[in-house]
């Protein structure tokens, strides 16, 4: 099963980037086509008969995902940046991680007023990130239909914080 393939896939770092902290390192799944492809199929599949007009992604591994899907919809892709990487009039947002604080941007112009928006990243930890770029997205007058991530850490319960976002994971931990 893909599933079973990507979780295995997945590498824990301990003690990265900070003491105390186990990592979840994806760049097995890059690094290797055939399950590159499995997450892309995935996210794709679960964009599909939603009304789903733009992809946004979060800095920077949702990147990766996120172009990549909205190349395969034939749909626009939205970077969500950390703070003074876009040149452009911005909306920002700080939020705290589980390890630090940090602030993400978006273009003012980067959704039409209700644009039906998928948002994806590598990873839902505490959710903080997420429930950002969501508020991001909803301030520059897009809808955030679902949230999602290739990676969970359920025990986390960052879903919880997206709520009432659909929030859908390919791995949960």
């Amino acid at each position: 099963m893909a599933v079973d393939e990507l979780r295995a896939a997945v590498r824990d770092i301990q003690d990265f980037p900070q003491p105390g902290i186990v990592f979840k390192d994806i760049t097995p799944i890059l690094a290797d086509g055939r399950l590159l492809r499995l997450a892309i199929d995935r996210f794709v599949a679960d964009c599909e008969g939603q009304g789903i007009e733009k992809i946004a992604g979060i800095d920077a591994r949702g990147f990766l995902f996120g172009a990549t899907v909205a190349d395969r919809l034939g749909l626009g892709f939205v970077p969500i940046r950390k703070k003074g990487k876009l040149p452009w009039k911005t909306a920002s947002l700080s939020y705290k991680l589980e390890y630090a604080e940090a602030a993400i941007e978006v273009h003012l112009d980067a959704f039409r007023p209700g644009e039906r928006v998928a948002l994806i990243d590598d990873l839902l930890a505490t959710g903080g990130t997420a429930a950002a770029a969501a508020k991001l997205v909803e301030q520059a007058g897009g809808n955030v239909v679902q949230a999602q991530f290739l990676i969970e850490l359920g025990f986390l319960k960052g879903r919880e914080v997206l709520a009432p976002h659909t929030v859908k994971s390919l791995v949960v931990f």
